[in-house]
C-alpha cells in the first residue's frame, strides 16, 4: 500500500510540526481503486438499508408494540450504550484484530440480528424485550464496524486521498440519509414490516459479501511486552490522542462541537413544530434542504481543504454553523408559518449540514493521515466514545435549559458552544495545519 511508511512510525505522543509542509499532491478518483470501490460500495448499501428500517423500526415501536415513552426512551439508548461502555475497549481490540475481517462478521452478525425481527413477527414472539435485546445486538455490532471502518480506510487508499475517499463516503451517507426514509415508507406499504426487514437483511449480507472481496495487507500486530495489558493499551491510546500537539485540539473542538449539537438537535423539532408551527411537511422540506446542503458540502470538502489547509478548513465550517443556529435563536416566537419562516428554516438547515458536508472528510481524513496505523483504532475510539457521553450529557442538559430558559434560548446557548469550538481550533497549533503535513 502506497502509505505503509507513513502509517508504521512508531507512536510520538507529541511530534512537531515540519515548519516545510510537504506539497499534497493531487489525489486520484478513489472510487477506481479496486478496495476502496468495494469498501464504498458496501457502505453505501449498509447506509440506505438502515435509513429504510429506521422507518420500520419507528412503525414497529409506535405502531406494533404500542410503546410508552419511556420504553421508546430505553430503545433509544440501548442503541448508545455500547459505545459508553465499550467503545474504548472495542478501540483497542481494532488495533490488534484484522479489520477487514471485523467488517465482515459484523455485517454477518447485523444481517443475522435484522433477519429475527419478521422471524419474531411472523412467529407472535415480538414483545418490547425482544426487540430490546435485538436493538442492543446491533448498537454492539454498530460499534465493532465502526470501529474497524475507520482504522481501516488508510490501508485502502493512499495518504493523500483520504479526504476524497471520507467525500465520497459522506456523500453517499448524505444521499441514503435523504432518500432511505422516502423509500422506506414506499417499500413499508408495498411490502409490510416482515418484508422490509428482511429486504434489509438482504442489503445487509450484500455488503458483507462485498466486503469479503476486499484485498488488504494488514500485517499482525508486534506482541506485548511482558506484564502489559489491554488496559495499557487504552491509556495509551488517550494519552496519545490528548497529548499529541494537533490531535489535542482537534479532540477538544469535536467533544465542544458535540455538546452544541446535542442540545440543539435534542430541541429543534419541538422548537420549530410547536413554536414557529410549522406544519410537518414544511419540517420535511427544511430537512431535505439538510440533505443537499450535506451533500454540496462533501463535494466541496476535499477543493476546501486542499485550498485553506486542514485547520482552516475545519475552522471555517465550525464557525459557519454557528450561523444557522443563531438565526434560529433570534426568531419571534410568534412568527407563525408563512413561505418567509419556512425559507429560513429550511436555510439553515442547509447551511448547518454543508458546513458538516465540509468539515467531516478534513476531520477524518487528517486525523486518518496524522496517527499511525499501529494506534488507529484507539485514537479514533478515544474521540469517538467521549462524543457519545458528550451528546449524551448534552441531550439531558437541553431538556433542563429548555424548561428554565425556552428554546429560543437554549438554541442560542448551543450556537455560542459551536462558536467556542471553533475558537479552540484558531488559537492552537491545528490551525496551521495542512492536510500533507508530516508530523
Amino acid at each position: 500500500m502506497d502509505d505503509d511508511a507513513d502509517t508504521a512510525r512508531a507512536v510520538d505522543p507529541a511530534p512537531a510540526v515540519d515548519p516545510a509542509p510537504a506539497v499534497v499532491a493531487r489525489p486520484r478518483e478513489v472510487l477506481r481503486q479496486r478496495a476502496f470501490a468495494l469498501f464504498w460500495s458496501a457502505s453505501t448499501v449498509r447506509a440506505l438499508g438502515s435509513a429504510i428500517s429506521g422507518v420500520a423500526f419507528n412503525v414497529l415501536i409506535v405502531s406494533v408494540l404500542h410503546a410508552s415513552a419511556a420504553q421508546i426512551s430505553v430503545l433509544s439508548a440501548l442503541s448508545v450504550v455500547p459505545y459508553l461502555f465499550l467503545g474504548l475497549l472495542v478501540g483497542a481490540l481494532m488495533d490488534r484484530r484484522r479489520r477487514q475481517r471485523t467488517l465482515v462478521l459484523t455485517s454477518v452478525g447485523r444481517a443475522l440480528a435484522l433477519a429475527a425481527i419478521p422471524v419474531l413477527i411472523l412467529t407472535g414472539a415480538l414483545t418490547f424485550w425482544t426487540v430490546a435485546v435485538v436493538t442492543l445486538a446491533l448498537g454492539v455490532l454498530v460499534l465493532f464496524s465502526d470501529s474497524a471502518a475507520q482504522p481501516l480506510l488508510p490501508r485502502l487508499v493512499p495518504r493523500e486521498s483520504l479526504i476524497l475517499a471520507n467525500a465520497r463516503l459522506g456523500q453517499s451517507d448524505t444521499v441514503a440519509g435523504t432518500a432511505g426514509p422516502a423509500l422506506g415508507g414506499a417499500l413499508l406499504t408495498l411490502l409490510g414490516t416482515p418484508l422490509l426487514f428482511a429486504f434489509d437483511a438482504a442489503l445487509t449480507a450484500a455488503s458483507a459479501v462485498l466486503q469479503s472481496r476486499i484485498r488488504v495487507d494488514e500485517p499482525p500486530p508486534a506482541s506485548r511486552a511482558p506484564g502489559r495489558h489491554i488496559g495499557h493499551d487504552i491509556a495509551e491510546g488517550m494519552r496519545y490522542t490528548y497529548r499529541h500537539r494537533t490531535l489535542r485540539p482537534l479532540a477538544l473542538s469535536i467533544h465542544t462541537w458535540f455538546l452544541g449539537n446535542s442540545i440543539v438537535t435534542t430541541v429543534f423539532a419541538v422548537f420549530v413544530l410547536r413554536q414557529l408551527r410549522l406544519q410537518p411537511w414544511e419540517y420535511g422540506l427544511a430537512l431535505a434542504f439538510g440533505g443537499v446542503g450535506g451533500f454540496l458540502g462533501a463535494l466541496l470538502a476535499p477543493r476546501v481543504g486542499a485550498r485553506l489547509g486542514a485547520g482552516r478548513a475545519i475552522f471555517v465550517a465550525r464557525a459557519l454553523v454557528v450561523v444557522p443556529w443563531l438565526a434560529l435563536a433570534v426568531v419571534p416566537v410568534g412568527a407563525g408559518g408563512g413561505a418567509a419562516l419556512v425559507t429560513l428554516v429550511a436555510s439553515a438547515q442547509f447551511v448547518y449540514c454543508l458546513a458538516m458536508g465540509v468539515e467531516d472528510p478534513n476531520d477524518i481524513g487528517y486525523r486518518q493521515s496524522v496517527a499511525p496505523d499501529a494506534i488507529q483504532g484507539r485514537m479514533n475510539s478515544t474521540i469517538r466514545t467521549v462524543n457519545r457521553v458528550v451528546f449524551f450529557v448534552g441531550a439531558l442538559l437541553a431538556g433542563v435549559l429548555a424548561t428554565y430558559f425556552g428554546y429560543r434560548i437554549t438554541i442560542g446557548i448551543g450556537a455560542a458552544i459551536f462558536a467556542v469550538a471553533a475558537l479552540i481550533v484558531v488559537f492552537s497549533p491545528l490551525f496551521a495545519a495542512r492536510h500533507g503535513d508530516r508530523l
